[in-house]
């Protein structure tokens, strides 16, 4: 019995792992051959809505003043912006560098949030009862739009079907060292890529959590984000497709942020997404699966989406099936080739881009030179795996004993404002 079940949950492994890499080679060839779906941005635009701008803020000083800088140069109409930083429980100078920034603007309305728990659901909820409008965008305090993003961003809500529209990340920290070179190439994969390929396929792009928005009345319909939560991007996405909207994804909307520069900070972040990104998958992915407006395809995908986290541990899983199998004498040559080959075709896991997909990214940017990096995704397999399943064993724990996790923030330098 325990042989016959490890060799059924080794085959499971596998097989889960090909079903991966069948959906990235697809994803890849539809972004290099077939006609890409565009956005709303070339939409005539005389008529846009009104913009709330979200933007939470933990000990930003660093930062804070960039990403306002860059909110306050937009192209949108003046008279129909505002922009509320959330001020959630800071400790150094953020609160200054707000009040400095609200004398001088009328559009920049600060918000103190005062509420017991903090994070950034609970600053959102906090925010979004001082917004105005419909339409809400968020940016995180590390990132700094370009001119023509909010107006990118408000067009794509022309569709009164869309519910949320999501633009593109770029790292411009990149030449800080090894790492935020990698994360820059892993960025690429995963926005370049995979965003663009699944909006082309209309499957389920998803609302990442900034540098997007969404409309007021979809958090009014389920009750504003949940503050136990660290993933409230992908809850919002699963909200949106459970309830029949649509996301917009657009590949032109770039938006720059500070990839973690070093190697303890990359680990966190990784951890956290991964331990709020599994609560998530664990509570929505039911109701993906039987939501009666998706097609089976966007159903599928929609599945793999939630559960990427769960690939790492579900990888080592089936590295100790085999090594268990092996140990018994049970192990045939064959399951042994299978699932090195899996392990292969899944390498470089980095942001669930496989280096495939990263390369043909960073063919598209004509960012050919970091081709010669390729190698060294390789080496990230390993680190982020534990990351992704460390917080996967936090995400189980915090279920066992009903533990409500703590926010912990990615440290900003502050750096590379200039850099692309």
């Amino acid at each position: 019995m325990v042989v016959t079940f490890l060799q059924i949950w080794l085959a499971f492994v596998v097989g889960v792992m090909v079903v991966y890499t069948i959906r990235h080679w697809i994803f890849t060839f539809s972004r290099v051959y077939s006609r890409q779906r565009v956005s709303f941005a070339d939409a005539y635009d005389e008529d846009l809505p009104m913009l709330s701008v979200l933007v939470p803020m933990h000990n930003e000083q660093a930062v804070a003043a960039q990403c306002l800088d860059a909110i306050l140069a937009s192209d949108y109409p003046a008279e129909k912006l505002e922009i509320l930083p959330i001020d959630d429980h800071s400790q150094d100078e953020t609160a200054v560098i707000l009040a400095r920034y609200a004398a001088r603007n009328p559009r920049v309305k600060p918000v103190r949030a005062d509420q017991r728990e903090r994070g950034k659901s609970s600053a959102l909820n906090v925010g979004l009862a001082h917004a105005q409008a419909e339409i809400v965008l968020v940016f995180d305090a590390d990132y700094t739009p370009g001119r023509g993003v909010l107006r990118a961003l408000a067009k794509g809500f022309i569709d009164p079907e869309v519910g949320a529209v999501m633009g593109r990340v770029v790292p411009r920290n990149t030449s800080r060292n090894m790492l935020t070179r990698l994360l820059s190439m892993e960025r690429s994969g995963g926005y370049q890529v995979d965003q663009q390929a699944r909006y082309n396929f209309d499957l389920l792009p998803q609302y990442g959590g900034t540098v997007g928005g969404f409309r007021r009345r979809l958090l009014d319909e389920i009750g504003g984000f949940d503050p136990r939560s660290l993933a409230e991007d992908t809850e919002l996405t699963a909200s949106i497709f459970r309830r029949g909207w649509k996301v917009v994804y657009d590949n032109r909307a770039e938006c720059y942020e500070e990839v973690p520069e070093t190697w303890p900070a990359r680990f966190g972040q990784l951890r956290r997404w991964s331990r709020g990104h599994n609560a998530v998958a664990s509570s929505n992915l039911l109701g993906v699966l039987t939501a009666k407006g998706l097609s089976f395809a966007q159903r599928l995908d929609g599945a793999l989406l939630l559960l990427c986290y769960a690939v790492p541990p579900l990888l080592l899983s089936g590295w100790l099936a085999a090594l268990l199998l092996f140990s018994m004498g049970h192990m045939p040559f064959a399951g042994g080739i299978a699932l090195a080959f899996a392990v292969v075709l899944y390498n470089a896991f980095g942001n669930f881009a496989p280096v495939y997909q990263i390369a043909t990214a960073e063919v598209l940017d004509g960012s050919t030179r970091r081709l010669y990096l390729l190698p060294f995704l390789f080496y990230m397999f390993p680190f982020n795996s534990w990351a992704i399943t460390t917080g996967w064993v936090d995400s189980i724990g915090d279920f066992v004993k009903s533990r409500r996790p703590n926010w912990e923030k990615t440290k900003r330098s502050g750096m590379g404002v200039n850099e692309a």
